[in-house]
C-alpha cells in the first residue's frame, strides 16, 4: 500500500474512531485487499472441509471492527486488531462446528514451518486456540507478537512500533514463542 493510501486509511480510521460511520464505506475499498490477504493467510492451512470462506471472514471481521468502539492509532494497529478478530471468528466457527457434531469431526489445520519444524502437522484449531490462550497467560507480549506476526502478517517493525519495543526484542521473543508453540503443539498432538 502506498504512502498516500496509508495516510488516507489513517484519516478514515480517525474519522471512524470519532464516530463518523460514513468513513466505514470509504475505508472498506481501501483495506479490503489487505484484509483479504489476512484471511487468505488463515486459509493457507488445510481446513478439512471448512465451511467458512475468506470473503465471509473479511466481511464479518470488518463489521466487528467498525462496530467496536476502538480508537485506531494507525493502519498497523487496525490490522493487528483485524488479525485478532479473524482468529476469534475462526475459533468461534470451529467451536460451533464441534458442538454441532457433538465432539466428532474436529476441524483440523496444518501449520506451516513458522511453527512446526516439518510443516506437515495437523492441529485441531480449538487446541491451537487453547495453546495460544496459555501463551497469553504466561507471556502476554509473546502472545501479541505471535498474533500480529503469524496471524496478522505484520512486519517486525510494525509489531515493534505497536508494542513500543525494539525490533531486536520482537525478533528474540518471536523465536522463543515459536519454539514454545512447537513444543506445545507436539505435546497436544501426542495426546
Amino acid at each position: 500500500m502506498g504512502g498516500g493510501r496509508n495516510v488516507q486509511v489513517t484519516q478514515l480510521l480517525e474519522k471512524l474512531s470519532d464516530g463518523d460511520d460514513s468513513a466505514a464505506d470509504q475505508l472498506l475499498p481501501l483495506v479490503y485487499e489487505d484484509l483479504r490477504g489476512l484471511a487468505d493467510g488463515y486459509f493457507r492451512f488445510d481446513r478439512g472441509g471448512h465451511t467458512l470462506q475468506p470473503t465471509a471472514l473479511v466481511h464479518e471481521a470488518f463489521v466487528k471492527l467498525v462496530q467496536s468502539s476502538s480508537s485506531w492509532k494507525s493502519r498497523a494497529h487496525f490490522f493487528a486488531v483485524a488479525a485478532t478478530a479473524m482468529r476469534q471468528i475462526m475459533i468461534d466457527h470451529a467451536r460451533r462446528k464441534r458442538t454441532e457434531k457433538h465432539g466428532g469431526g474436529l476441524e483440523r489445520v496444518t501449520l506451516d514451518n513458522l511453527i512446526t519444524p516439518n510443516g506437515e502437522k495437523d492441529v485441531d484449531i480449538v487446541a491451537l486456540d487453547e495453546i495460544l490462550a496459555e501463551l497469553a497467560r504466561l507471556d502476554p507480549r509473546q502472545y501479541r507478537i505471535v498474533e500480529m506476526r503469524f496471524f496478522g502478517g505484520l512486519t517486525e517493525e510494525e509489531v515493534a512500533t505497536i508494542l513500543g519495543v525494539s525490533r531486536t526484542t520482537v525478533q528474540s521473543e518471536w523465536r522463543a514463542a515459536k519454539a514454545w508453540l512447537s513444543k506445545e503443539l507436539r505435546k497436544a498432538e501426542s495426546q
